[in-house]
């Protein structure tokens, strides 16, 4: 595995790690008892929406990142899944588990 390869490793782990933390965070406080009074429960009910799409949205980031982890292990990283040409360190700092380089991104 290429230096470069091992350091966004690092990086991509450390990602996921911040990310299912913040999920288990999420989980916690979805879990929390519903107050009583009903004014309060709305509010309550629109706050919990709003975690529930950061937990689908962190998923989602998780489960990029560890296709990204799998690309790496099978030295298959950093090369556009499309045109199979070598996906720019500017990209991949941005997007570290896109699967694409940036000309088929705006293909699609």
């Amino acid at each position: 595995m290429h230096a470069k390869h091992i350091e966004r490793k690092v990086d991509l782990e450390a990602r996921m790690a911040d990310l299912k933390s913040k999920l288990a965070t999420i989980e916690h406080d979805l879990d929390a008892p519903v107050s009583a009074d009903s004014e309060d429960r709305a509010v309550e009910r629109e706050g919990d929406e709003v975690m529930e799409r950061l937990g689908l949205a962190a998923q989602n980031e998780v489960r990029a990142i560890e296709a990204a982890l799998a690309r790496l292990a099978h030295d298959a990283y950093g090369r556009c899944e499309k045109c199979d040409v070598e996906i720019s360190e500017e990209r991949l700092n941005i997007l570290p588990y896109t699967t694409v380089c940036r000309i088929c991104a705006q293909a699609a």
